[in-house]
């Protein structure tokens, strides 16, 4: 089983402002988005992809993971933001808004005849409401495709939806695109909150994030990285539960058994793989943090 990348915390940094890409190399978030779309305005497109090629050139941003939204489909700037990304040393692109799988399989191959590495992941952003009716397409479009990140934003406007602390107007939408993503074996990225001011309403919908299963939470500011790094880890006692379970688990199939039994409970080979992703996630996290 391979180790699960940490994604507690993905920042989105405007490409306009290099002063925030060069504090990001002292940042404890576990990705960083370089965004060229709603943070910059048209007329300084050139300038952003310009200020991000300088900072990734320099480079410095250790072992987080290194995204670039680019600008949608039908847009004057996406052709040349998806060549742009092709010459990069970037971990993936983020297409924003995406409604179809068509959309994700144009940028693969534009990626592609622009010469990007294999390696070069593509992540959707899901933001309309036709985007979660094709939810199973778009997370099943391209072999590059890593993730879907929830955008409820958009989501809100288009639904005429008021905003709620439990965000039961999104419930639905949130549950579909876990599910597409999962199915289809990819991250999920919960949506961002926007008041960077509200610590208590934003760990509080961190920890709904993470009991819905998303992997993280992407951000709009550094003061957010620590309640979400802290939210979507695992928590000391779940690592200890987790290690109990996998031992008695093992110590049942050396003993010939299918099943064990731990507190009174029937424990599966579900159960213990679950259990050991999360060990994995854990020591991953620790590694990270460690540096």
């Amino acid at each position: 089983m391979a180790a699960p990348r940490p994604r507690r915390s993905v920042l989105f940094m405007p490409g306009s402002n290099a002063r925030a890409m060069e504090k990001a190399r002292e940042l404890a978030a576990d990705g960083l988005i370089f965004d060229l779309e709603d943070s910059v305005a048209p007329d300084g497109k050139e300038t952003a992809r310009a200020q991000i090629a300088a900072a990734l050139k320099r480079g410095g941003y250790g072992g987080r993971e290194r995204l670039l939204r680019v600008n949608g489909a039908g847009t004057p700037w996406h052709d040349a933001d998806l060549r742009f990304a092709a010459t990069l040393p970037l971990d993936g692109v983020v297409l924003p808004k995406v409604e179809d799988a068509r959309e994700a399989r144009d940028s693969e191959t534009a990626l592609a005849a622009a010469g990007a590495p294999a390696g070069l992941a593509l992540w959707c952003m899901m933001e309309t409401p036709r985007a979660f009716l094709h939810a199973e397409a778009i997370a099943g479009a391209s072999k590059r495709l890593a993730g879907l990140i929830i955008g409820t934003e958009d989501l809100a406007k288009d639904l005429g939806a008021r905003p709620r602390p439990d965000r039961l107007p999104f419930i639905a939408a949130l549950g579909i695109a876990l599910i597409a993503a999962r199915a289809s074996g990819l991250c999920a990225l919960d949506a961002v909150y926007p008041d960077f001011t509200d610590d208590d309403g934003f760990a509080a919908q961190c920890r709904q994030g993470r009991d819905l299963g998303f992997d993280g939470k992407t951000l709009i500011h550094p003061r957010q990285i620590a309640i979400a790094n802290a939210a979507f880890a695992p928590e000391p006692r779940e690592i200890g539960a987790a290690r109990r379970l996998v031992a008695a688990f093992d110590a049942a199939q050396e003993a010939g058994h299918g099943v064990a039994t731990l507190d009174g409970k029937m424990i599966e080979r579900l159960h213990a793989d679950a259990a050991r992703r999360l060990l994995a996630l854990a020591a991953e996290i620790a590694e990270r943090d460690a540096r």
